[in-house]
């Protein structure tokens, strides 16, 4: 067991017979979010893009927990986060297969790749790091409010502060000033502010919402800086982080707080940091800007007018 910074999450709620969805969860602070699930009884729902790499993660922790009783599943799906049709395709097939969603947790993440678009032409870390899961956690959210009381964490950054922290609705590409920290600190901004958002449609359903900033952790995410700082930055940060900063297990800490602990189980709409509360900044409490990010994000991943995910669910479900 490493050490455990002094807020960390201390509940030992059991999830026997519960399901929970987890993006980008083969390494990192996914992983370890995903492995307590398991070890706590869930069916945990592995949403990744490569096969080979959550398998490994799987039987990694599978022989970490060997011996240990009354553990869950662990189930890999494909989910390209970027490419809209693959989000499609895999909430469908979790909608298939899963007759309760009891957790989403939204983990998966790009930091400061160079200029890219996705494959429907969108800047890759709002595609990636927003838009992906905004389709995704709508197209889910039928099967989540029939699974209430349910909770949905979204991973930001402190990093939301980075840029001019704007959305730049009018520039959704940000060609006319595109940086790496601020592509990535915009698309941060947009998780916090899409939780604001969510929390709003939510209330009075049991559906709780979370944006959770698990802080500076030595993970894969810095894999892009070489190609955006100069060659060897990653090597730069990822030395630092490993020795000043936290851990993987560490840094999940206040998202399995978010997902677990009965002290926040009726607050929604709220930043964390260190299991604890935090006030962001203005910009990213703006609900006029959450309602727009809401509206364009609802145009920009071509969702029906006509499809309200807020409605109870029907027999025959349908993405």
């Amino acid at each position: 067991m490493e050490y455990l910074l002094p807020n960390h999450c201390t509940s030992k709620t059991r999830l026997d017979g519960k399901t929970v969805v987890v993006t980008g969860c083969n390494t990192g602070i996914g992983k370890e979010t995903a492995a307590e699930f398991y070890k706590r009884g869930a069916r945990v729902i592995m949403a990744c893009r490569s096969a080979s790499r959550t398998q490994d993660a799987i039987d990694s922790i599978k022989n970490q927990t060997e011996g240990d009783t009354n553990v869950g599943e662990l189930v890999f799906k494909y989910l390209e986060l970027s490419f809209l049709a693959s989000v499609r395709k895999c909430a469908k097939e979790i909608l298939r297969t899963e007759k309760n969603i009891d957790i989403l947790v939204n983990n998966a993440g790009i930091m400061m790749c160079p200029k890219t678009l996705s494959e429907n032409g969108i800047e890759l870390h709002l595609a990636t790091n927003h838009l992906g899961h905004f389709l995704f956690t709508l197209l889910l959210m039928p099967r989540i409010l029939k699974s209430s009381p349910a909770r949905i964490i979204n991973v930001t950054s402190s990093a939301y502060k980075w840029g001019d922290q704007k959305m730049h609705f009018d520039d959704i590409n940000l060609d006319k000033n595109y940086t790496p920290s601020g592509a990535y600190g915009r698309s941060k901004l947009a998780n916090i502010l899409f939780t604001v958002e969510l929390a709003k449609r939510l209330n009075g359903t049991g559906v709780t919402v979370y944006a959770v900033n698990p802080g500076v952790v030595n993970t894969e995410l810095s894999r892009f800086v070489d190609q955006t700082v100069f060659p060897g930055a990653s090597w730069f940060y990822n030395s630092f982080t490993k020795y000043a900063v936290k851990t993987p297990q560490q840094g999940a800490q206040t998202t399995l707080y978010c997902a677990l602990d009965e002290k926040c189980a009726d607050e929604s709409g709220l930043c964390y940091s260190d299991c604890k509360v935090f006030e962001p900044e203005a910009v990213a409490k703006d609900e006029e800007v959450s309602a727009e990010l809401w509206d364009t994000s609802c145009v920009l991943v071509n969702l029906e007018p006509s499809v309200d995910p807020f409605q109870p669910e029907k027999d025959d479900v349908s993405v």
